[in-house]
């Protein structure tokens, strides 16, 4: 009804007897009939010389339906499969020149690709694994210095390969010591495990002994190494196995990372570190096991035959490690070109001769040993305080590269905490490791026995090794910095709010003045929540510090040889009290944390609403591809990037016409990596929309190297034709700060949210405040969407094409709002 009120047809139109016009799309190669009405202002060259025109929708966290995107329940998949696809209106199935009242439009859906069935939650579990492999891509953008770059990429590496150890030694550290070692070793606790019995005591029969009740609990970690094989086997077909678009060589730019026709296809790294996991997996079982019969064997009731075999396997054991540690360092991605080449023959063999290396151990741990009894920890308990210096070590290297790189870097392209977020980053990971073995091994320890700890009179097994109970001990100090945080940032809030709320009003100029103040106070606190994003480097900073101070102190513990509650026995009664509370409320949360986790994804994956709380987070850190930790959930942009790359190479090849690829939220960024892997030429015929963009905010400060000022910059000159729309009060979303070769800034903001203060004769309701959400409600998206149309190549000339019905119904009422404008902005859409 707007657009017919704006462009009544001649009065001297034939009656339209054959439907036209832009509800009914007319092929391109058929020419409209002549009788057909047009339009006095409709830029109509004739229908076979104008080509059809395209806008691809990507949605952003949480998923849209293709019938949401297309605001219409019915909707025809145009191509792709059950996880995602790409929709048209089933009214929209022919190619047609743009129309700014209905335009042609698909939709992307790839929500299918990070959300599913409630078991998709068990990802979560991996998520030390994912913020390790976060940690690689946040390296600084320090130009000039390859050697400083692999040495930060192969340090991330060695880093994701001690939590692989961890994992295991982990399951180990359950199974192998205090099921197998202690439980079973122990009358009183196989008393009240009575499943333990064939396993356990001197009438337990031929399994009873300690060696060959530990190969029977060792195929549990086995079990675990191999659903992780295949865990990633498995994702690895179905996601790094998406083959780019062809390309002519070398048309990319070197100082944007994204653009390198390899960046989206990582089958050959995955593989690689799919083998050396695999292979350090298997051998930590194999060094649980030699450590449990090495004291006896070499002991003065050991067999000499025996304990040259365990020799020689701990040899064989050491070697492996070696030789993955050496693979580790040669062999990283390969971006330069698509990497299609096979395995090389001895990283394919790690995998089958670790395997064959535990089959040996574990018949080695099998063998007889008469007279061997179990008491107290496993004597291979030490590797998790090994491992801790180990880390500690790693993340200290991975700072100082960090450091070098940031200081080389431009000053537009440095990132957060000066250059040290992937260290802080890594430092994380190692803690969330370390939460998440202490957590299940006191929880099966406590089960157990509840009295489990070392030099508990009352404790029927030792417990778990010392430095998880320090862990444990840590927990609580680490949370308490977490509230202060949080507390902090209430009170900034607040702050915030009453600075902000008297200002409110000055922008909607000309509404009616009575003032509101809860009104005010909502958009001021909308702004104030915004701001707050902008406060997480300092709050990483804080949490790694204190992860830091805690982690030194629970290994300065661990040495001691006792638990916190046995090291305070003797210190004044509340400092031993406290340290006994410390101890089990910590182990308490450890064990209770990851049940809390598997809750919250496994809602995740069901309620869309909260899963918009914690899908950010998600699916930043599965954007990235498995570059350092194979065993890291699955990367869907090597699924999503292909297929917006391919979908818009075939379809401006097939049909020579113009497409806008506008993107909400992470669909903003998957269309700008979906950009850069296109030609030259393709790239001449597509311009891109985002909107609620954390192009720069959120990527641009924690991954410099790819998202920086530098390549948004290399975006936009790869792409001329960019419009970013942001909101003030959007807690994701901001400005990318690009500006063109003309001076013509590629943000239009902030937009004015909510679009009206208060209630009005036109807007008797009061309006909505949007943040993140419904950008295209506000008019400057379709009238950026159209004009981008019209800046393209192979855009009909002519008057202004009728305006699309967001702006129409705005334009039909502008008349009579002439005493309620909008607020003003000046050339680039800014408001003041």
């Amino acid at each position: 009804m707007a657009t017919e009120s704006i462009t009544p047809p001649p009065d001297d139109a034939a009656p339209p007897e054959v439907p036209t016009g832009p509800d009914v799309p007319t092929p391109p190669d058929l020419p409209a009939p002549p009788e057909a009405p047009t339009p006095p202002d409709a830029p109509t060259p004739p229908a076979d010389t104008v080509p059809p025109a395209l806008e691809l929708l990507v949605h952003g966290v949480g998923g849209a339906t293709p019938q949401d995107m297309l605001h219409d329940p019915r909707t025809t998949r145009v191509t792709g499969d059950t996880t995602a696809s790409v929709h048209r209106r089933t009214d929209d199935q022919a190619d047609r020149p743009w129309d700014d009242a209905a335009p042609l439009r698909e939709a992307y859906s790839w929500s299918g690709l990070t959300s599913g069935n409630a078991a998709r939650a068990l990802w979560l579990l991996l998520l030390p694994f994912m913020v390790a492999n976060l940690a690689h891509w946040m390296r600084p953008a320090g130009h000039g210095r390859p050697r400083t770059r692999r040495a930060y990429e192969t340090l991330v590496r060695l880093l994701a390969l001690s939590l692989t150890v961890m994992l295991v030694a982990g399951a180990c550290a359950v199974c192998l010591d205090l099921v197998a070692w202690q439980c079973a070793g122990s009358a009183a606790c196989v008393d009240t495990a009575s499943w333990l019995g064939p396993l356990a005591g001197p009438d337990g029969g031929w399994w009873s002994e300690p060696g060959r009740r530990l190969a029977v609990a060792a195929l549990v970690p086995t079990a675990v190494v191999a659903l992780l094989w295949w865990l990633s086997r498995r994702t690895w077909s179905a996601y790094e196995s998406a083959s780019p678009p062809p390309r002519p060589r070398g048309d990319h730019q070197r100082e944007a990372a994204l653009s390198l026709p390899g960046f989206w296809y990582g089958r050959g790294i995955v593989g690689r570190l799919r083998a050396a996991h695999t292979t350090v997996g298997l051998l930590t079982v194999c060094a649980a096991l030699l450590a449990a019969t090495g004291p006896h064997d070499r002991g003065p009731r050991g067999a000499t035959a025996l304990a040259v075999t365990g020799w020689l396997l701990t040899g064989l054991v050491v070697a492996g490690l070696a030789a993955v540690a050496v693979q580790q360092t040669r062999h990283g991605r390969t971006e330069e070109e698509i990497d299609e080449q096979s395995l090389p023959a001895a990283i394919r063999a790690l995998s089958p001769a670790a395997l064959a290396l535990l089959a040996l151990t574990l018949l080695h741990t099998a063998w007889s040993r008469p007279g061997w009894s179990t008491s107290g920890e496993h004597p291979g308990g030490g590797i998790f305080a090994a491992l801790a210096v180990l880390q500690g070590l790693l993340v200290v290297g991975v700072a100082l590269s960090a450091r070098r790189l940031h200081r080389h870097a431009p000053r537009a392209d440095r990132g957060a905490l000066a250059g040290l977020g992937g260290a802080a980053v890594a430092l994380l990971a190692c803690t969330l490791g370390g939460v998440f073995t202490g957590g299940v091994a006191q929880r099966v320890a406590d089960w157990l026995d509840p009295h489990a700890a070392p030099g508990d009179p009352d404790a029927t097994i030792a417990g778990p090794p010392v430095l998880l109970s320090w862990q444990a001990a840590a927990v609580p100090a680490w949370l308490l910095v977490v509230l202060v945080l949080a507390v902090a940032a209430l009170a900034r809030l607040a702050r915030r709010r009453r600075v902000l709320a008297p200002d409110v009003r000055v922008v909607y100029v000309g509404e009616p003045a009575e003032p509101l103040t809860e009104r005010s106070g909502r958009i001021a606190g909308a702004l104030a929540r915004a701001e707050l994003t902008d406060s997480a480097p300092v709050v990483v900073g804080w949490i790694t510090g204190a992860s830091l101070l805690l982690g030194l102190t629970a290994v300065t513990g661990s040495l001691t040889g006792e638990s916190p509650a046995q090291a305070a026995s003797d210190a004044p009664g509340p400092v031993a009290g406290l340290a006994d509370f410390c101890q089990q409320f910590g182990s308490w949360l450890m064990g209770i944390g990851v049940l809390l986790l598997l809750a919250m994804g496994r809602r995740a994956y069901r309620d869309a609403s909260a899963r918009r709380t914690v899908g950010i987070l998600w699916d930043v850190g599965t954007f990235w591809p498995r570059a350092a930790h194979p065993f890291a959930p699955p990367c869907y942009a090597e699924r999503a990037v292909p297929d917006l790359s391919w979908r818009m190479g075939t379809w401006t090849e097939v049909t020579g016409g113009r497409l806008v690829i506008s993107g909400h939220s992470q669909g903003s960024v998957l269309a700008a990596a979906a950009v850069w892997q296109l030609d030259t030429a393709t790239r001449a015929r597509i311009a891109l929309l985002t909107h609620g963009s954390p192009l720069q905010r959120l990527y641009g400060r924690w991954f410099p190297a790819y998202f920086g000022a530098t390549a948004l910059r290399c975006l936009h000159r790869d792409l001329p034709h960019w419009r970013n729309l942001w909101r003030a009060t959007d807690p994701i979303g901001g400005p990318v700060g690009v500006t063109g070769d003309d001076g013509t800034p590629v943000d239009r903001g902030p937009l004015t949210d909510p679009l009206h203060y208060g209630r009005s004769l036109l807007w008797p309701l009061p309006e909505p405040i949007l943040g993140h959400t419904d950008y295209e409600a506000d008019p400057a998206f379709a009238e950026e969407r159209a004009a981008l149309h019209r800046r393209l190549p192979g855009a009909p000339p002519g008057p202004r094409p009728t305006a699309p019905k967001a702006a129409a119904a705005h334009a039909a009422t502008e008349p009579l709002v002439r005493d309620v404008p909008v607020a003003p902005q000046d050339t680039a859409g800014n408001a003041p």
